[in-house]
């Protein structure tokens, strides 16, 4: 036997299998298994890995808070809290106040939480103005105050909120929390709550911010929507102030609304602010105002605070400063100007959902429009049962067939008797006589029996055939009713809310934006902006360097190099600019100085001359004024306001050329055209250049330029008469003319200049 067949036989079934390193599964709660990492091993429904165990609570959290904290439902515009409260004032309801701490203690039978939560939300719908009907101490909304305890203030539902907001025959209900009572999963309101009242929540991973809105406007809005006209709705705040709400956007995500608060100058030194902006009190807008007076921004010597049904803030300036100048400095600043971005989220369908306002105005119109019809269908129901009931009492007694019972012995023979002798009168009804009917007439008592009158029930019939005509009337024509509806909801309960927020528009009554307020142009330069040329630091805290001019923290500092490099940075208390610069001076975005410069391209040995203006430019990135090289050289440079000033400079050719008659080339830079900063210039000249200076003025002249720099105070001091006696000015000769590769019109300008000597 050989060794192959000496070998046992491996099992023909088997395969080889690849060995899978597998997670161990952990039981949910066992601490010891989670301790170890392993568990016992139990049947995979039975176990869960710790990586899924905290996804799937981290799902279940997010969505409780979504759905039961933060975020408002779209049908009734209430969170859970805020419709447990109105469910347990409806239960308390009896048309007196309530203790607001006996309304808390019976809003948490429904809602699993703190009674501070409840007294908070309770608070901030008092101070609404719509459902609650307050009386107490419901703190200030102008100025930030609190209230009172909860056992001190008292609360009813206001009428408004009777009539809109509750209707049980048309109100689904739910299990509380613990199984012991029932509460409304969404009240049947008639009016959407969620645009008049505004909403704003965090929840995780999403946010919500409903703007309030006018409630005559949102009833106007829903008529609107009923009737398929366009829908333009836009936010009205308790505070009052002037909205521009030309980027509102409908109050989709995304928008944005500006609100300013109402000044108005009383003297040239006191304005009175008296209406605030939506989000803010009159403590905080205080505090910002002082804090950009602290900061250096604007200037105020004193401030009050008058405020109490009416805000009244009086801000005093100083003497140097008027108001004209203080006011956009304040919206600039402080929180005189804010800005909103609604972001209208809320519960739809149970998901949350990113919604216009435009949208809920219609979903509300239609969901409004349908629960009417849901009321008239039940209350067309009650008719027709009265109308039945009292039809079947009539016959009931006055055919006597209450005397067909007095023969029978059983209760099945009373009820036979009875609906034997109503059988020939079946017909007369709108629907089948029940067994239900005929218990409910053998329930009339003799005593009513004996004093019924025939009169007033045919009274009573009639009417309610005339109310049942009434209702079938209004569901055959329903978005006229409910048209109705709202008009009678504006009449009744639309007096003395009318409109606080002013509108920003123009004077044909279109939306228009605030005047653009640049933060920069308006802050007060309380700082001087310093130069050490020779270490080439500036800043506003080198105080015993060179001054050069006043600025603020929030200006840009343009600096221009002697390699010819331009750079913009941010001011600061001490920067590194350069040993030498050419120009160091606050930047301005509407600057319109002008630049001469003359300068030596290092590749090639050309002398060119640029005029420029800034432009455009981006912080802190280098702007080369010409190519680099290391044989590049600025020879001239000044800075002028205009255009209508220019600097005329003397070139000054090297002595040690042969064979050159002209010695120094006379320019003017009213010759060039403006041109961008990142253009080559003018050839001025091919040979080999001494220096640039300037060229001294004609008899009547007026002097343009500033004194030259230390460095260029140094160069002249070292000149030998020969070099004075070639400044001299002449008449432009031939061979100048030939050397400029450019000659142009121009126009002139003015102020400081630099010429440097080619060593």
């Amino acid at each position: 036997m050989s060794e192959e067949e000496d070998k046992p036989e491996e099992d023909s079934d088997s395969e080889e299998v690849e060995v899978v390193e597998e997670k161990t599964p952990v039981r949910r709660f066992d601490p010891e298994a989670l301790a170890q990492g392993t568990g016992e091993q139990r049947d995979d429904d039975d176990a869960i890995y710790v990586d899924d165990m905290y996804g799937d609570w981290f799902l279940d959290y997010a969505s409780y808070v979504i759905l039961e904290r933060a975020v408002p439902h779209a049908d009734d515009g209430l969170k859970p809290v805020q419709r447990r409260i109105l469910h347990s004032m409806r239960e308390l309801e009896d048309g007196r106040y309530n203790k607001v701490a006996n309304v808390i203690g019976n809003t948490m039978k429904y809602h699993p939480h703190g009674d501070a939560s409840i007294g908070d939300a309770m608070i901030q719908l008092g101070q609404k103005d719509l459902l609650i009907d307050t009386q107490g101490n419901w703190g200030n909304l102008l100025t930030g105050d609190s209230s009172a305890a909860p056992r001190y203030i008292e609360a009813r539902l206001t009428p408004f909120a009777l009539e809109v907001v509750f209707s049980p025959k048309v109100t689904d209900w739910a299990a509380s929390y613990d199984g012991r009572n029932k509460e409304p999963i969404t009240f049947p309101v008639k009016f959407p709550l969620l645009l008049a009242q505004g909403a704003e929540g965090i929840a995780v991973g999403l946010s919500t911010k409903i703007l309030p809105h006018n409630f005559n406007e949102i009833l106007d809005a829903m008529i609107d929507a009923l009737r398929k006209n366009p829908v333009n709705l836009l936010p009205d705040f308790p505070q009052g102030g002037i909205a521009d709400c030309t980027d509102y956007n409908g109050g989709a995500r995304g928008g944005r609304v500006r609100v300013r608060a109402k000044m108005e100058k009383v003297k040239k030194h006191l304005l009175k602010i008296t209406e605030i902006p939506f989000g803010t009190t009159t403590t905080s807008l205080i505090d910002s105002i002082l804090s950009a007076n602290d900061k250096g921004k604007i200037k105020v010597s004193k401030i009050e605070d008058n405020t109490a049904e009416f805000v009244e803030i009086m801000v005093h300036l100083p003497s140097t400063v008027s108001a004209e100048d203080s006011l956009p400095a304040l919206y600039a600043f402080t929180d005189c100007e804010v800005s909103l971005a609604p972001n209208a989220c809320v519960i739809q369908n149970n998901h949350p959902q990113f919604l216009s306002v435009n949208d809920l105005i219609k979903s509300s119109a239609e969901l409004t429009r349908e629960l009417l019809k849901r009321e008239l269908e039940i209350k067309l129901g009650e008719l027709r049962e009265k109308w039945h009931f009292s039809s079947l009492e009539k016959i009931f007694i006055e055919k006597r067939i209450y005397r067909d019972i007095e023969k029978e012995e059983t209760w099945e023979g009373v009820i036979a008797a009875v609906e034997k002798g109503l059988k020939p009168y079946a017909k007369l009804f709108r629907r089948a006589i029940t067994q239900d009917d005929i218990l409910r007439l053998l329930e009339i008592k003799i005593k009513r029996i004996s004093k019924y009158d025939s009169f007033r029930a045919d009274e009573m019939i009639k009417g309610f055939e005339e109310d049942i005509k009434e209702v079938e009337g209004f569901l055959a024509q329903l978005t006229r009713y409910a048209i109705r509806y709202f008009k009678e909801l504006k009449k009744k309960y639309g007096k003395g809310r009318e409109r606080k927020t002013e509108l920003c528009v123009d004077d044909s009554g279109e939306l228009t934006p605030f005047d653009r307020i640049v933060a920069a142009k308006v802050v007060v330069a309380n700082e001087t902006l310093y130069l050490n040329r020779k270490d080439g630091f500036a800043g506003y805290g080198l105080k015993k360097d060179e001054a050069i001019e006043k600025c603020s923290d929030m200006d840009d500092v343009l600096v221009i190099g002697k390699d010819g490099v331009m750079k913009v940075m941010k001011v600061a208390d001490k920067m590194f600019v350069g040993k030498s610069p050419l120009r160091v001076a606050v930047f301005r975005r509407d600057d319109q100085k002008v630049y001469n410069m003359v300068y030596r391209d290092g590749k090639s040995g050309r002398l060119y001359a640029k005029k420029f203006k800034i432009g455009g430019v981006t912080r802190d990135k280098e702007y080369p004024l010409f190519k680099t090289h290391s044989r590049s050289r600025i020879f001239f440079f000044s800075v002028h306001d205009t255009e209508k000033k220019n600097s005329r400079v003397l070139v000054h050719l090297d002595p040690t050329l042969k064979r050159i008659k002209e010695m120094s080339i006379e320019f003017d830079f009213a010759w060039l055209e403006l041109q961008g900063r990142s253009v080559k210039g003018s050839t001025l000249t091919t040979h080999k250049v001494d220096r640039v200076v300037n060229a001294p003025k004609a008899e009547g002249e007026e002097a343009d330029v500033a004194k030259p720099s230390p460095e260029v105070e140094k160069k002249k001091a070292k000149t030998d008469a020969d070099e004075k006696e070639k400044a001299k000015p002449s008449a432009k000769p031939d061979q100048s003319k030939k050397e400029i590769s450019s000659e142009k019109n121009g126009k002139p300008k003015d102020q400081a200049t630099f010429d440097f000597k080619d060593n």
